[in-house]
């Protein structure tokens, strides 16, 4: 009986520390994925004009999804703003209006997310709607 309730624990202490991993880490791995993926997609025009995708799909696993909807936040806009912040350090131009959609997948490369970006113009910043 005492094995069970030490198995037990186990789960619960995995499951704790999954949560935290999705509450605290998670958005920041996000933020840095999604900085790099607009980092790696520039289009240097001249010294003074860098341009980058306004598009960014993120696709969240499932459990991260629920979680971070069930913190109450709009991760969409919350990324969004951070996105744009990293833009303007880096003095960049927007190739039309930021967005950033964001969805729940079963099938995740890393098991956690995927982030995608492109160009899309003519599309208001709002336009994704949950």
């Amino acid at each position: 009986m005492s094995a069970l309730t030490g198995l037990e624990r186990a789960m619960e202490r995995f499951g704790a520390s999954l949560l935290a991993r999705v509450r605290t880490r998670e958005p920041v791995e996000l933020v840095e994925a999604l900085c790099k993926e607009c980092d790696d997609n520039i289009v240097v025009c001249s010294e003074s004009r860098i341009v980058v995708p306004n598009a960014y799909d993120v696709e969240l696993a499932e459990f991260a999804h629920e979680e971070l909807e069930r913190n109450g936040d709009r991760i969409d806009l919350v990324l969004a703003d951070r996105l744009l912040r990293h833009g303007e350090s880096r003095g960049y131009e927007w190739a039309g209006p930021l967005a950033v959609h964001v969805t729940k997948s079963r099938d995740v490369p890393n098991g956690r997310y995927r982030v995608a970006s492109h160009v899309m113009k003519h599309v208001r910043a709002g336009a994704f709607q949950h």
